[in-house]
Parts: C-alpha cells; sequence; structure tokens
C-alpha cells in the first residue's frame, strides 16, 4: 500500500529540523536542571527495573545521556533534543500517511516544532517527553493497520506500546481509548487478525521485567497515581477543556478540530478520531494531568495539515503562515526555552508554564545546605545526617554538594527512600531540609532549631524558595527502626 502514499519530504523536513536543532542546543544549557532531571541522574546512578514513580527508560536514557554527552544540563538534555526531532518527524509522516504532500508535510512538522508543549518537553527530559514519540509512534501504526487492514502491523504497534510501557503505564489509557474507539465503530476486522496475539506477547515480554518489579514492591507506581489524583484531580478536571486549547496554541485549535472532522469522516479512520474524547473522558474520571492527552492533539493537528491548506489558496499561504509564525512563535518561546533572565520569570510565563521556575537555583539551594550544615560541630559532622523532604532537594545536594563538602542525603520520598537509611552508626544531629516544625515533631525528629531559610537571590517564587531548614538533636531511635514511618509517595 506504500506506493499509494505521497514521497516523504526528507529535504525539507530535515532543513526543519536542523533549525530545530540549532535552537534547542542553543538553549540547551538553560537556568540549569530541572528537579526531575536531577532525581532520574540520581535513578540512573542506580539503575534498576523498576522505581517507585516510575518504570526505568527514562532514567536509563539519562544515564546514556551523561555518559556519552556529559552530566551537565546541555549533555543530558541532547536526549530531549532527539525526542524532539521524532516528534516533529513523526508528525509529518502522520500527514503522508493521510495523503499529505510537500505541504501537508511541512505544515505538520512545523507547527509541531512550534507548539509550546513540544517546545517545552523537547528542551528538558521527562517521562513525559518520551511519552510524546512513543505516543505518537503508536497513534501512525494505529492509522496504519486500519487503513490498511493488514495485521502484520500488530507486531512493530507491540513493540512500541511494549517500550512505552517500560516508560510511563499513562499508555495503558491510549491504548484502551484506540482499543474501545475500533471497538465501537470499527473496522473490528484487525481483532481477528493472528498478529494481534503476538503484538501482544511481544509488549507483555518486553514490559514483563519492569511489571514484576512493580508488582514485588507493591505496586507503589498505583499508589502514586492515587495520591496525584487525590490531590490534584479537582483542579485538573476544572482545567482540562481550557488548557487543551492552549497546550499547542491556541491559533491550532481550528487545525487539530478539522483533522478530528476529516478522521471522523473517513470510515476506516473514524475510530482514530473518536479516541481522543474516549480518552478525555477518562482523564476526567480518574483527574488525570490535562497534558496527558496532547500527543493526540499533535496527531489530530497533522491529520488537519492537509485539509486547512485546501481551505487556503496558494498565494495566502505564505502570508497566513507568516502571521502564525509572528503571532504564535514568540510565546511559544517564550513558554516553552529559557529566552529570559530567570529573574523575568515571574508573572506570565511562570503561569504558563511554572517548570521554568524548577529549573532555577539548584546550586545556589545547595548552598544554602552547606551554611546550615556549617552550624553543626566539626566533631558531630561524621554522624550527622541530611535529611530532605523532597526528591529535588535531595538530587540536587547528591549533584553540588560536592563543590561544598556535603555528605550524602537522604530523603523518604519517592525512589530515594528505597536507597536506604542512614547507617545506625550515624547517631549525630539532623540537618532537616523543607519541613515544617510540626512535620518534623510527627516523625520523631525533636529540638529542632530553624537555622536557615533559602532565598534564590532573585525573588522567584518557585517550589523552594522560603524552605526552611532546621537542625534537629540525634534521631530518637536507629535510623533502621525510624526508616518505615518515614516514607512518602508523593
Amino acid at each position: 500500500m506504500d506506493e499509494e502514499l505521497p514521497r516523504f519530504e526528507g529535504g525539507l523536513v530535515g532543513a526543519l529540523v536542523a533549525v530545530q536543532v540549532v535552537v534547542l542546543t542553543a538553549f540547551s544549557g538553560g537556568y540549569g536542571f530541572h528537579r526531575d532531571e536531577l532525581y532520574f541522574v540520581a535513578a540512573g546512578d542506580r539503575l534498576a527495573w523498576g522505581y517507585v514513580d516510575q518504570p526505568p527508560l527514562t532514567p536509563l536514557l539519562a544515564r546514556i545521556a551523561a555518559e556519552v554527552f556529559g552530566s551537565d544540563p546541555a549533555g543530558l538534555r541532547v536526549i530531549a533534543t532527539l525526542a524532539g526531532v521524532l516528534t516533529v518527524v513523526l508528525a509529518a509522516f502522520i500527514a503522508r500517511e493521510l495523503g499529505g504532500g510537500r505541504g501537508p508535510q511541512l505544515f505538520a512538522a512545523a507547527t509541531t516544532a512550534l507548539s509550546a508543549f513540544v517546545l517545552l518537553m523537547s528542551h528538558m527530559v521527562s517521562t513525559n517527553t518520551m511519552d510524546m514519540v512513543i505516543w505518537l509512534l503508536i497513534g501512525l501504526l494505529a492509522i496504519r493497520l486500519l487503513r490498511t487492514g493488514d495485521g502484520r502491523w500488530w507486531v512493530p504497534l507491540g513493540v512500541v506500546s511494549g517500550l512505552g510501557l517500560t516508560n510511563k503505564w499513562l499508555v495503558f489509557l491510549l491504548l484502551f481509548a484506540l482499543g474501545a474507539a475500533v471497538l465501537a465503530v470499527g473496522p473490528r476486522a484487525v481483532f481477528r487478525s493472528g498478529w494481534l496475539a503476538a503484538g501482544v506477547g511481544i509488549a507483555v515480554v518486553i514490559a514483563a521485567p519492569s511489571f514484576l518489579w512493580q508488582a514485588a514492591h507493591g505496586f507503589p507506581l498505583l499508589t502514586v497515581a492515587e495520591g496525584i489524583s487525590q490531590d490534584d484531580g479537582t483542579a485538573n478536571r476544572l482545567t482540562f477543556v481550557p488548557l487543551q486549547l492552549v497546550y499547542l496554541s491556541p491559533m491550532l485549535v481550528p487545525v487539530w478540530i478539522a483533522g478530528l472532522v476529516r478522521l471522523w469522516r473517513t470510515p476506516k479512520l473514524r475510530a482514530v478520531a473518536l479516541s481522543y474524547p474516549v480518552l478525555c473522558v477518562v482523564l476526567l474520571v480518574l483527574g488525570g494531568k490535562p497534558y496527558y492527552s496532547v500527543p493526540l492533539l499533535i496527531l489530530l493537528t497533522a491529520a488537519g495539515a492537509e485539509p486547512t491548506l485546501g481551505w487556503i489558496d496558494r498565494r495566502s499561504r505564505v502570508i497566513i503562515a507568516a502571521v502564525l509564525a509572528v503571532a504564535a512563535l514568540p510565546g511559544s518561546l517564550l513558554i516553552g526555552l529559557p529566552i529570559v533572565p530567570a529573574s523575568a520569570l515571574a508573572g506570565p510565563i511562570m503561569a504558563m508554564n511554572k517548570e521554568q521556575g524548577e529549573q532555577v537555583g539548584w546550586p545556589e539551594f545547595t548552598a544554602t545546605v552547606a551554611r546550615a550544615w556549617e552550624q553543626i560541630p566539626p566533631g558531630q559532622q561524621s554522624g550527622a545526617v541530611i535529611f530532605t523532604s523532597n526528591y529535588g532537594q535531595a538530587a540536587a545536594v547528591e549533584r553540588y554538594g560536592g563543590n561544598f563538602g556535603l555528605p550524602q542525603p537522604y530523603s523518604g520520598h519517592m525512589s530515594y527512600y528505597d536507597w536506604g537509611p542512614p547507617s545506625d552508626a550515624k547517631t549525630g544531629p539532623v540537618l532537616l531540609v523543607g519541613f515544617k516544625e510540626e512535620a518534623a515533631a510527627r516523625r520523631g525528629f525533636r529540638d529542632c532549631r530553624v537555622v536557615a531559610v533559602h532565598d534564590n537571590g532573585i525573588g522567584l517564587d518557585n517550589d523552594e524558595q522560603g524552605t526552611r531548614l532546621a537542625l534537629c538533636a540525634r534521631p530518637p531511635k536507629p535510623w533502621s527502626q525510624l526508616w518505615p514511618d518515614l516514607r512518602v509517595y508523593y
């Protein structure tokens, strides 16, 4: 069936991708590591088949990037840049799969590259960065399967789905949405192919080690997901619909709606159109994050490229493209990339993308911890412990603490709990990072006094601005006995 498709415009798409790589690389150093990136690096140093809050793929990629390209933000983010490139190329391939020639392919690639969400995910390493690629590839393969009816496409679908499950279990929701949509509107014949069992088997084999790790540890990933839903579910539901309109760009809403309508009007691909509202309903019920559905919006935008260009006469296309670029590009760049000085982030940029602020000030934060640590008498420091309230703090101290002579930090948050308690020989003072007095008391720490309050020096109200550091007396019992009460999932 490939002969029926237009030629892939590798030259034009490649030129666009080259510009994308230059821009992303120029800003990859940015403000610094995001807290999640620091955590991925720490997890990558402790490779396992799973972690409390994620399967192993992203920490593994972080480990590879750090060893191959360097352990600074620019080196780590080569992985994110490559994911951004793949996302743009996949958008062009989706437009081609739907019969789009040069114009639709380039339109799909350009709008994807310039969208705020894709810029953000292409700048920093996260599980969502990998999901963006995996979901689009599943979408492309699903379109090919449904369009051709060739059951052999279940095999690559199984491979990609299995890889997706080693990155984030959200891919279950995508597969459910696609499967339910096909059952509802067809073509159901694809489920009668013997290749389906092969695809499922391959996915199970690939995902099995990660799944078995979760099973052996009581499925902590589900506990984390339940906690996120309980804490943020109401806010996620209230903001879900408005954010669908802005994550890519408000200007692209007519395009992805056109893609939705186009797929719905194509009998073999009607299920792909239906999968988006099905997914949205599932996320609203579960209280999932609004951005979980964005990869499907990218797919719909690619599907809408050809009808959108069909509405515009050739002479107007360049003018309209220029207007779109001028109107959308500055906002997307400001929201997605570290362009303005960190001191200028407060206001609309942080309101649209708080993750910008989470990339600011981690070396300075570690310096604050070091100043607090210095208040412990030198003779007691060998038996003292740094205990943080979250993984970002612990990972920052682990990353930058050597510059200040700080010891290995500990935390009960997420996988840091699994990475162990301090030795029971550590009977000295405890430096608590980020705990309020009541929380410290509930966990058994006594005689605590605040010895420092972190200030990033630029007045940026990110999550660590104003963090209190308290120096407490020796732990009330050995760390091995205290540890089970210190676990925090979210």
